[in-house]
């Protein structure tokens, strides 16, 4: 008396959805590397966005994750997606998925300096001018 239920061909691909989705179950987050000196790990920082309970300002929160990079690919200020996986050390809980976006890795010393004191960049063009002067100077009176 039991029925059988005929399904459609097409009901085995909605099972396959099913598996896939159980599958992703798995955090993904995107953040900037920030170290690379370990072998095959990266430390990536999240910024993320929290509002105050009480005080309804907003606010930004950066969190450090260290993640699996097996290839070594990763360099400071790259912009990478991370994922969830099963604990690989002490502290890495995440693998690589992408390198996003490439960073530098190399900040010209002209942008620290001009962060610092725009005027310090100022005063040393002035400085190297007048050494180049006196240069010129000298190599005229040796003439």
């Amino acid at each position: 008396m039991t029925q059988q239920v005929r399904r459609p061909q097409g009901s085995h691909s909605d099972t396959t959805q099913s598996t896939a989705q159980k599958k992703s179950r798995r955090q993904q987050k995107i953040g900037r590397v920030v170290s690379d000196k370990m072998d095959k790990t990266i430390v990536v920082a999240v910024e993320s966005l929290k509002k105050h309970r009480i005080y309804k300002r907003t606010y930004k929160r950066t969190k450090r994750f260290q993640a699996h990079d097996e290839e070594n690919t990763c360099r400071v200020g790259d912009i990478v997606r991370i994922e969830e996986s099963r604990p690989l050390s002490k502290m890495k809980h995440w693998r690589l998925v992408e390198i996003i976006k490439r960073g530098s890795g190399i900040v010209p010393v002209e942008e620290v300096l001009a962060e610092v004191d725009p005027d310090l960049l100022s005063a040393n063009a002035e400085s190297e001018n007048e050494l180049e002067s006196e240069v010129d100077a000298q190599e005229s009176d040796a003439e």
